[in-house]
């Protein structure tokens, strides 16, 4: 199969779909790769590793998608990448393409198989796709979250971990999975005082046997959110209903009542934003001040730390994209329903039932358009 790697052209995204190790796999199974001039210089790697490892450096992101039968990207294709796609072609990056129906209509009238990592599930449960780069974003909204809290940012100009006789601030995670599991590892590190909301009680008894008395686990209600929000100096947005925009758990009200200076990290972002005052942002512009609250709202929060992310990516990506280059695209989904279930559009339809029901489109069963 001929398999393409545009260069990433959102804001300061500088991961890349596919790192040499894994061209040099996709190689030695047969395959070409296609790989567009510069598109990891910022990480580090050359056009001369990737034809160490056997692809072929193409100058445009055109010849690119013009020479392939599969794209594999990391965020989700603009307007411009979206004119380059035709019918026949396969597409596996991510997506999030609930709160963004321009997007999703543009695939639909590409003809394109859309595979979005961010649905692709696990033998054993969760999202193997979604899983490294929640872990690193979970680390990073502790650290952006932390930045923000000093005074030219914005911030009520405190240090998390406090100091000796100084309370430290108080940090809220809602959401108790992967991202929400990074955030609080990070933040008691730093000697906060940590609370985590969830609405899953097994979970927050794993996370209760797994910090002990470093953190605070509360069951979610509305009640309780409101309850931690309004005393938090930090509040982490971790929540997530795959395939599905995320619920606005923190309503504009509730903002305008926050501590003056205080910080809302969105990790939810991506699936249109866990409060009703988010809106995205990126790297260039990352953070924004809205009734007196610091709001950091990046859709691409790994892009900050591009070398750790494609490499960690590319190692939950591989399997899966030597599936759909060995097998080809109609085989591979209908051989493995975890990738399957990563289908989201497929002819002209949507294929992924939450995805169809956030954006109000006809839902169509993968099998089915796949033809069984």
């Amino acid at each position: 199969m001929r398999i393409g790697v545009p260069k990433e052209i959102k804001v300061f995204e500088n991961r890349v779909g596919l790192v040499p190790a894994s061209v040099r796999e996709l190689v030695a199974h047969g395959h070409q790769v296609f790989v567009e001039k510069n598109a990891a210089a910022r990480i580090g790697v050359t056009d001369e590793d990737y034809v160490k490892a056997g692809a072929t450096v193409l100058p445009s992101a055109d010849e690119v998608f013009a020479s392939s039968d599969l794209i594999v990207k990391v965020k989700e294709p603009l307007a411009a990448e979206r004119a380059m796609l035709r019918p026949g072609q396969t597409l596996f990056t991510y997506l999030h393409l609930a709160p963004d129906p321009d997007q999703a209509h543009g695939l639909m009238r590409s003809g394109v198989a859309a595979i979005a990592y961010e649905t692709v599930t696990g033998a054993r449960g969760g999202l193997p796709l979604l899983s490294p780069m929640s872990e690193v974003a979970g680390r990073m909204s502790i650290q952006a979250g932390a930045h923000c809290l000093e005074m030219e940012q914005g911030g009520r100009g405190m240090l998390l971990g406090g100091s000796a006789g100084v309370a430290p601030a108080n940090v809220v995670v809602i959401g108790g999975g992967v991202s929400g599991v990074n955030a609080v590892r990070m933040a008691i590190g730093l000697e906060a005082s940590v609370t985590c909301l969830d609405v899953n009680l097994e979970r927050l008894y794993g996370l209760d046997q797994q910090f002990g008395a470093g953190l605070n686990t509360i069951f979610s209600t509305r009640q309780a959110i409101e309850d931690y929000v309004l005393e938090a100096d930090l509040v982490i947005g971790a929540v997530l209903i795959p395939g599905r925009s995320a619920p606005k758990l923190i309503s504009t009200d509730m903002v305008k009542a926050m501590k003056r200076g205080s910080v809302i990290v969105d990790i939810a972002i991506d699936q249109g934003g866990f409060a009703e005052t988010s809106r995205p942002t990126t790297h260039a512009a990352p953070s924004y001040v809205e009734h007196g609250v610091v709001h950091y709202c990046v859709a691409n929060m790994p892009g900050a730390v591009a070398r750790t992310s494609a490499f960690a990516l590319n190692n939950a990506t591989l399997p899966f994209v030597l599936a759909l280059a060995n097998k080809g695209t109609t085989e591979a989904l209908l051989d493995d329903p975890h990738l399957r279930a990563g289908l989201n559009v497929y002819d002209g339809k949507i294929t992924h039932p939450a995805v169809a029901e956030s954006l109000g489109e006809p839902y169509f069963d993968p099998l089915r358009a796949l033809g069984q």
